[in-house]
């Protein structure tokens, strides 16, 4: 539905507060479950007995499921409201943990994976359109930290894992307790969001469609922030230990520290937002994620690489929060516009670890960080397509937040 002119109870400034606590809540429990699911991988393997490339093709299947289910987001919201429509699907999500670990063979974990991804995605948009919402009615930026706590939550989870796994706990049984644990604390959350209601002569949106051009521009500069971010989280390390000799350790603590980097910046990156306004944030987000690749490919020593790392983490970090607010409001129709966002951006994640592999495998990973620079240097070049999302720009052009958000 489009959460943006949708009815419903009037909502005074308190209940707009509580509403921006639970939905940064419900972002929380989003990211816990991708945290709790990623550290007991090895174990899923294990159990469901498969090799690593069709662990690789399984795990293919979340990024599916998503992409297939996503625009199905907004017509369930229509439904049954946003608030419902969010509970219903958040528990979905959170109870959809249990499946992979249950998977005995490659088939059913591929069944399983498609399922958890469907879900995943559903939620996903239903949130941010949540998300938009109540930055809308608060007028000011809060989406990069919304995406922040959802990092928080991914940080939960893994710890939680790791401790299971270092305590030799099944996974079967640790993701019943954490599902269990994620779905109440989930179902919670969900009371106190923005209970939107579609107007009566509201068309519903419909089961599929293309996403409007817009979404698509917008996606484009999410494609390449989140493009960095997958390259950077699954190959700093390998780059670090291979292609600069330094040790495991540093290798690792230069992923850990692009992580804890990523969560802090978008958690302190709304005051930038509201001071900046999204375009120019992006902008000079992006020159500093390109400076950040112009370390990577050329320092030739670990400790400037990681520096390199440290910048384009910071540079892109608010980037996919300021696309789903900007998809929120470029039209009619916020469900699917960030669908269509959020579509790009999964295949993006999928994309990137193995076009980053191939193309070392062809030349080197020096070559594919110089891919990496280039397209961060993207993010400069088209900020300006979210300008639908800046409020800086709206007061620039005297328009009303109303009408901007119609005109994108």
């Amino acid at each position: 539905m489009a959460e943006g002119t949708g009815t419903g109870t009037s909502y005074g400034p308190g209940a707009v507060r509580h509403a921006r606590y639970a939905v940064a809540a419900v972002f929380l429990v989003h990211g816990s479950v991708t945290g709790s699911f990623a550290t007991r991988v090895p174990w899923i393997q294990d159990h469901a007995g498969v090799s690593a490339g069709q662990l690789g093709l399984a795990l293919a299947f979340p990024a599916l499921g998503a992409s297939l289910a996503m625009p199905l987001a907004g017509r369930i919201s229509h439904r049954f409201g946003a608030r419902t429509a969010l509970r219903g699907l958040l528990a979905l999500w959170t109870l959809s943990l249990v499946l992979p670990s249950l998977a005995p063979n490659l088939a059913t974990l591929c069944l399983a994976l498609f399922v958890y991804g469907a879900t995943s995605g559903m939620s996903d948009v239903a949130m941010n359109a949540l998300g938009v919402e109540v930055e809308n009615r608060m007028n000011r930026s809060i989406m990069s930290g919304l995406h922040g706590m959802w990092s928080a939550g991914a940080l939960l989870g893994s710890a939680g894992g790791t401790l299971a796994a270092h305590l030799g706990t099944d996974a079967r049984l640790h993701h019943v307790i954490a599902a269990g644990v994620l779905t109440v604390l989930g179902l919670i959350a969900c009371t106190w969001v923005l209970d939107l209601q579609p107007a009566e002569d509201e068309e519903p949106p419909p089961r599929f469609a293309l996403p409007p051009k817009s979404a698509v521009l917008i996606g484009a500069v999410g494609f390449c922030a989140v493009f960095a971010e997958g390259a950077s989280l699954d190959w700093s390390a390998v780059y670090l230990q291979d292609q600069l000799g330094s040790s495991a350790g540093l290798a690792a603590a230069c992923t850990t520290g692009f992580t804890l980097t990523m969560a802090i910046a978008r958690i302190a990156g709304d005051k930038v937002v509201d001071r900046f306004g999204a375009v120019r944030t992006v902008r000079n987000g992006g020159f500093l994620a390109a400076f950040g690749g112009l370390l990577i490919v050329f320092g030739g020593h670990p400790a400037i690489a990681m520096t390199g790392f440290a910048l384009m983490g910071l540079g892109i970090a608010v980037v996919v929060p300021l696309c789903f607010a900007a998809a929120g409001r470029s039209g009619p129709n916020p469900s699917q516009a960030i669908a269509g966002v959020a579509t790009i951006t999964y295949t993006s994640g999928l994309v990137a670890p193995s076009a980053i592999g191939g193309l070392a495998q062809l030349t080197s990973l020096v070559v594919s960080f110089a891919l990496v620079t280039v397209l961060a240097s993207g993010l400069a070049v088209f900020a300006k397509v979210l300008r639908s999302g800046d409020r800086r720009e709206v007061k620039a052009t005297g328009a009303s937040p109303a009408v901007s958000e119609r005109q994108g």
